[in-house]
C-alpha cells in the first residue's frame, strides 16, 4: 500500500519560478537592467546552488520517513528519478546537436569522444574539462544523478532527539561545504588575480561544475527536512525565518566582489537558503504570496526551463525569426516570455507524458 503523499509546498514551487528566471537573466541579460535587483541577477549562478539544496529537501520531505523505517524501495526510487529527469535531459542533448562541431574543435580527439560517451550517461560532470560539454546547463544533472544514488542512505540517518542535534549536524555540513571554496580562495591554484563569474581555470571549473563540491548543499537540504518536521507550520517563527533568508541573501550579494567568489559560489549561503526554505514550507504571509497560482504554474516547469533555456535561446536567435516578424524591438523581453512558454509546453507535452510512459514500462 502506498504511503500518503505529504502536503504540497506550493510556495517553494513558486520560488522555483523566480530562481529559474534568474538563471535565464544571468545568462542572457545585463544585470544593470534590474536596478536594485542587479546583485541578484549578477549572482544568478546561486540559483543552481539553491536548486540543489531544494532538491535534497523536497526528496527528504517526501521519502525520508520511509527511508528511516527501512521501507524505501531503492530501485523503485531510482527508476522514478530516472523517468522524471531523463526525457527532458535527452531532449536537451538532441536540441544541442549543432554545438558538437564546435566541441570537436575545442577538444582533443580523445576528449571529444569521451564527452560523447559520458554525457548521455550523466557522467560528464566528473571530468572538469567536459562538465559543460555538448549542452551547458546539463552538468547539474550529472551531479544530481550522483546525489540520487546516495539519497536512500543519507535519508535513512536517524533523526536527532533535540534541536541542538539538528543544528549541530547542519553546522557540520555547512563547515564541510565551505572547505572546497576556502581552499581555492587560500591557495588560488589557477593564479587568477580577481576571481569572478567570468574567470576560467582548471581548478575553478572543478569547483563550479563537478559533483563533490556541491554534495554538501544536497546533504544540507536532506537534513534540513528533519528539522522542518520539528517546527510548527504556522506561527511567526516560519515567517521570521523566511524574511531572514531573503534579507540575509540580499545583504550578502550587495557586497559584490568584497565576498570571495569561490566561497559564495556554493557553500557560504547554505544557512540562509535553509532559512528561506523553512520559512516558505510554513503557513504565513510570505508563503501565501509565493503560492500565487501563476508563480506555481511556471515554477512547475522550472526544470524544463532551466535545462532547455540555453539551447532554446540559441535556436531562437540563430533562426532569424524575430527580425523576420519585425519583433526584434521587443527583445529580449519577448524572448524571455517565449522561453517560459516553451518550458511550460515541454512540461506538459514531453516531460509528463514521457514520465507516465516510462513509469508504466519500468514499473517505477
Amino acid at each position: 500500500m502506498e504511503a500518503p503523499k505529504p502536503a504540497r509546498l506550493d510556495a517553494l514551487t513558486g520560488l522555483r519560478c523566480f530562481a529559474a528566471l534568474n538563471i535565464v537573466f544571468f545568462h542572457f541579460s545585463n544585470p544593470d537592467w534590474f536596478g536594485p535587483l542587479a546583485p541578484v541577477v549578477n549572482a544568478g549562478y546561486l540559483s543552481v546552488s539553491f536548486f540543489i539544496m531544494l532538491s535534497g529537501f523536497v526528496l527528504a520531505y517526501n521519502y525520508a520517513g520511509r527511508a528511516r523505517e527501512g521501507k524505501l524501495d531503492k530501485v523503485r526510487f531510482w527508476k522514478a528519478r530516472f523517468t522524471r529527469l531523463y526525457p527532458v535531459y535527452l531532449l536537451s542533448l538532441l536540441m544541442a546537436w549543432q554545438l558538437l562541431p564546435g566541441e570537436y574543435k575545442a577538444h582533443t580527439n580523445g576528449m571529444f569522444w569521451l564527452g560523447i560517451l559520458l554525457t548521455p550517461l550523466l557522467l560528464q560532470g566528473w571530468v572538469p574539462e567536459l562538465a559543460t560539454f555538448w549542452s551547458t546547463p546539463d552538468w547539474t544533472m550529472s551531479a544530481e544523478a550522483f546525489f540520487y544514488v546516495l539519497f536512500p542512505w543519507i535519508a535513512a540517518l536517524r533523526k536527532p532527539l533535540r534541536l541542538r542535534g539538528h543544528l549541530g549536524r547542519l553546522s557540520l555540513i555547512w563547515a564541510v561545504g565551505l572547505i572546497p571554496g576556502a581552499l581555492y580562495a587560500w591557495f588560488n591554484p589557477d593564479g587568477i588575480a580577481q576571481v569572478d563569474r567570468f574567470s576560467y581555470g582548471v581548478w575553478l571549473q572543478a569547483l563550479k561544475f563537478t559533483p563533490l563540491p556541491h554534495l554538501a548543499s544536497f546533504v544540507f537540504g536532506v537534513l534540513l527536512a528533519s528539522l522542518d518536521e520539528e517546527i510548527p507550520r504556522e506561527g511567526l517563527l516560519r515567517l521570521g525565518l523566511g524574511l531572514l533568508g531573503f534579507a540575509g541573501i540580499y545583504s550578502v550579494l550587495v557586497q559584490g566582489p568584497r565576498v570571495p567568489y569561490a566561497l559564495i559560489h556554493d557553500g557560504l549561503l547554505m544557512p540562509l537558503f535553509g532559512c528561506l526554505i523553512l520559512g516558505l514550507a510554513g503557513t504565513n504571509l510570505l508563503s501565501r504570496v509565493l503560492s500565487f497560482r501563476p508563480f506555481v504554474f511556471v515554477g512547475e516547469s522550472s526544470y524544463c526551463l532551466y535545462l532547455l533555456h540555453f539551447n532554446l535561446w540559441n535556436i531562437l536567435h540563430s533562426s532569424g525569426l524575430l527580425p523576420a516578424l519585425g519583433l526584434s524591438r521587443f527583445d529580449p523581453w519577448l524572448s524571455y516570455a517565449i522561453l517560459v512558454a516553451l518550458g511550460l509546453a515541454t512540461l506538459h507535452l514531453v516531460e509528463k507524458p514521457a514520465q507516465k510512459l516510462l513509469r508504466r514500462w519500468m514499473g517505477a
